[in-house]
């Protein structure tokens, strides 16, 4: 499990199909394709489900969640184990197709989120909070935690650490917000307060489901923990992070530290 907080959770198929598409509009030939495009997806072929994205956004340029489902597919492939690196991964292209979600849609609130992540993952921390911070305060907008746990990251990115910590805060009033937690574990470690920094991030790694797999976290808490002398579960730490996944960055990171913990 990444710190990549992008959602894939779509409306399933709405029935739009029928057995003569030709004879349906543009717009209902694009929420069939839009359609087909989920199942494909959830049938675990997300470069299929990509074309039949396209093939909606290209039938009706107007189709919101068509476009946001793009978007997300994009930025899908930027979570492999090179990140941002990796071939396959246009962070462009999840950007210009969440923006289009955006201007055709401008109540579409996890489509604002998603673009204000992927600002973060272009170091556009600035541009973000110009985004984020309205969601914040939209009442209308049922995962409000997500758009804290994005706000916050991107202060953190921008120096403004105790704005940061606040919004942060506010996130992880979700508790199983995992990447809340360890985000703000990251901002308490840049204050000093490591103290705080591990109890975040001991938060991250127990907060249930796929919680456990937050690589990054115990990454994060293993350098925590080394700073805090405690040797045995900073080795603890970066063996189970080593173990997740040693082919990522994260992973190779934590072999290092592991070989410069002493003995």
């Amino acid at each position: 499990m990444s710190v990549l907080t992008l959602s894939l959770s779509v409306e399933g198929c709405s029935g739009h199909g029928n057995n003569n598409p030709g004879a349906q509009s543009p717009e209902r030939q694009s929420d069939a394709a839009y359609d087909l495009a989920v199942d494909t997806f959830h049938r675990g072929n997300p470069r299929g489900a990509l074309d039949q994205a396209l093939k909606a956004v290209e039938l009706n340029e107007d189709n919101a969640k068509a476009l946001y489902f793009t978007s997300t597919l994009y930025a899908f492939f930027c979570d492999g184990p090179q990140g941002l690196e990796g071939p396959d991964c246009k962070i462009d292209k999840a950007d210009e197709y969440a923006r289009k979600a955006v201007k055709a849609d401008a109540q579409f609130r996890d489509a604002k989120n998603l673009l204000g992540q992927l600002l973060i993952l272009e170091k556009k921390p600035k541009e973000a909070i110009a985004v984020l911070e309205p969601l914040t305060k939209d009442p209308a907008y049922e995962s409000s935690y997500l758009a804290w746990g994005n706000l916050g990251w991107a202060q953190v990115q921008a120096g403004m650490l105790d704005e940061g910590i606040a919004s942060l805060r506010n996130a992880v009033t979700e508790p199983r917000f995992c990447v809340g937690h360890y985000r703000l574990g990251v901002a308490w470690e840049q204050k000093k307060d490591l103290a705080q920094s591990e109890q975040a991030l001991t938060q991250a790694v127990t907060a249930g489901g796929a919680c456990e797999k937050l690589q990054d976290a115990w990454a994060v808490r293993g350098r925590v923990r080394a700073k805090l002398g405690k040797k045995d579960d900073a080795r603890a730490d970066l063996e189970k992070c080593r173990d997740l996944a040693p082919a990522t960055q994260t992973g190779k990171d934590c072999v290092s530290q592991l070989a410069a913990l002493p003995h």
